[in-house]
């Protein structure tokens, strides 16, 4: 199992790998990436079951990831976490438009985070 976090802000990808790393133990292989189009990339590439995808981010933001995944290349299978500063309605909205499987907004309880990432990978 792969999870993919792509996060255009070191600290946050950190706190995230150091908050899942217990999953390495059940085999979980933990991939990153510092911008959409790399984050692209890596899921045409590895097929991750689990993506954390932040909104805001050069190159290509994650509304934009996240329509090519599930819209355009059609991998219902790869379970997108739109994680994002912001709250309002819009952004939600948005998320569900380009078929984000949850939104979540920063900043996260690294536990809940761990708690949705054990849940959806069936630990």
């Amino acid at each position: 199992m792969k999870i993919l976090i792509v996060d255009d802000e070191a600290f946050i990808r950190q706190l995230l790998e150091q908050t899942l790393e217990e999953l390495e133990d059940e085999g979980v292989e933990l991939l990153t990436a510092d911008n959409g189009e790399d984050g692209l990339a890596l899921i045409e590439e590895e097929v991750p079951n689990l993506v954390f995808l932040d909104v805001m981010m050069p190159r290509m933001n994650g509304f934009d990831v996240c329509n090519t995944v599930k819209n355009e290349l059609g991998m219902s299978d790869v379970y997108i976490v739109m994680l994002t500063a912001k709250g309002q309605e819009f952004d939600k909205q948005r998320g569900e438009e380009v078929g984000a499987d949850r939104y979540m907004t920063k900043p996260f309880d690294p536990d809940e985070l761990l708690d949705l990432a054990v849940e959806i990978l069936g630990f």
